[in-house]
């Protein structure tokens, strides 16, 4: 090996060393006027971490009473007034590559993915007439039959005296009420007491897959070549891409469900208030009505503060600086282009400045007992379990139905 080689090896090995170094000191400094774990602005390993570890929503909390910074250019938020900012119709902010992790077929984006705005607004044009009921005749009565199968499947586990797990039985009833409204039939969970097209089975199998590669979305290349092309959805299976679709309807409402539920029975005298409510209303037969659910306040009440205990969507959903290179300045803190943004969804709904000294309890009556200003306050914040602006959820209505329904037959 020559000496001019050595040279030449040496010089390259050098100018890489040097490249990394000024790289990584420039990733750091960028971000460096905002706090956040050693690491953090070095490498991705406490995002990954947090991600991985199946806690994100306990993590980001963590993090966010004491830093913000989650990575070299993440930073988590609990503030509701950047989230608002992000995520109104007029933003400059636009979505990040994490998004890159929502889709369901590798090179092909859906509703939940695209970053791009346009494709974005048509997706939802074409489907929120459906989510709305324009083009879904008896949307309700769909929904009141589904509640009825769900009643049913119950009372034969009550009648045999039988334990059974009531966290599978409603999302088998989520299920059913999204295939209803979107096939025109439900997909049978309920009747048959089982996952019929292994829809939980197949979040179990790649909930984790997605949320790694929403942190690092260059992975998202290497599971796309044919060596790991078989963990993906197959475009032949007979069930395929739609199986993350229909999870995407379906697991954030049975989640509220069964939250919901939880906090209510091991809450005494939340049951017995709700119970007395229910008792003296004059309600439909055989299942209460959406107009009537949404007049009784204490139902509300409860519904509303069962998605602030336990939002369930706790994902990044990080959004990214985009201002014409100039970035954004935001109560005095100035947010770099480029820097993308995440939700903290469990600090928004634990701010004890927007809920309350007693934010961690499960306490209905914040709802009832305050003032105008502070149930404004509550309402424009509470909004964020659905998303906001350009990106509010389309089943936000139809999982508002649900949940008006379900309570009532249920306790």
């Amino acid at each position: 090996m020559s000496r001019e080689y050595l040279a030449y090896a040496s010089i390259a090995v050098s100018a890489f060393i040097a490249y990394s170094v000024v790289s990584i000191a420039r990733q750091y400094l960028r971000l460096r006027h905002i706090k956040g774990p050693p690491s953090a602005g070095f490498s991705k390993w406490w995002l990954v971490r947090a991600v991985g570890g199946g806690r994100t929503h306990l993590d980001f909390y963590e993090a966010c009473e004491k830093y913000v910074r989650v990575g070299p250019n993440d930073l988590i938020t609990s503030d509701p007034d950047l989230m608002k900012r992000m995520l109104n119709v007029r933003t400059t902010y636009k979505r990040s590559n994490w998004y890159d992790g929502m889709r369901l077929k590798p090179g092909q984006d859906n509703v939940l993915s695209t970053r791009d705005d346009e494709l974005h607004n048509k997706l939802r044009s074409k489907m929120a007439a459906g989510y709305s009921g324009k083009e879904v005749e008896d949307l309700e009565a769909k929904i009141d039959q589904n509640v009825l199968r769900l009643i049913g499947l119950i009372e034969k586990y009550a009648s045999r005296d039988e334990a059974f797990d009531f966290g599978a039985k409603a999302q088998y009833f989520t299920l059913d009420v999204i295939s209803d409204l979107a096939f025109g039939e439900p997909f049978g969970d309920l009747a048959t007491d089982s996952d019929v097209h292994e829809y939980i089975k197949t979040m179990e199998q790649n909930m984790p897959t997605i949320l790694v590669t929403s942190v690092l979305p260059w992975l998202l290349a290497l599971l796309s070549s044919p060596i790991f092309r078989s963990m993906m959805p197959s475009e032949k299976d007979a069930i395929g891409v739609g199986k993350t679709m229909g999870l995407a309807g379906s697991d954030t409402t049975a989640t509220a469900i069964r939250a919901t539920i939880l906090h209510i029975i091991t809450n005494p005298q939340v049951t017995s208030t709700l119970r007395a409510e229910i008792d003296a209303a004059e309600l439909s037969w055989p299942i209460i009505s959406d107009a009537e659910a949404r007049e009784m306040p204490y139902l509300q009440a409860v519904i509303k503060e069962g998605l602030r205990i336990f939002p369930p969507v706790v994902g990044q959903m990080s959004k990214e600086v985009t201002n014409g290179g100039a970035g954004d300045d935001f109560k005095g803190i100035h947010l770099p282009e480029g820097t993308r943004i995440g939700y903290c969804a469990w600090g928004i709904f634990r701010r004890q400045d927007i809920w309350g000294q007693d934010c961690h309890v499960f306490r209905p009556e914040r709802w009832l007992g305050s003032d105008v200003e502070r149930l404004r306050l509550m309402e424009g914040t509470l909004e964020l379990v659905f998303g906001y602006g350009r990106w509010q959820c389309l089943g936000r209505n139809v999982a508002l139905m649900e949940l008006n329904k379900v309570f009532v037959e249920k306790v």
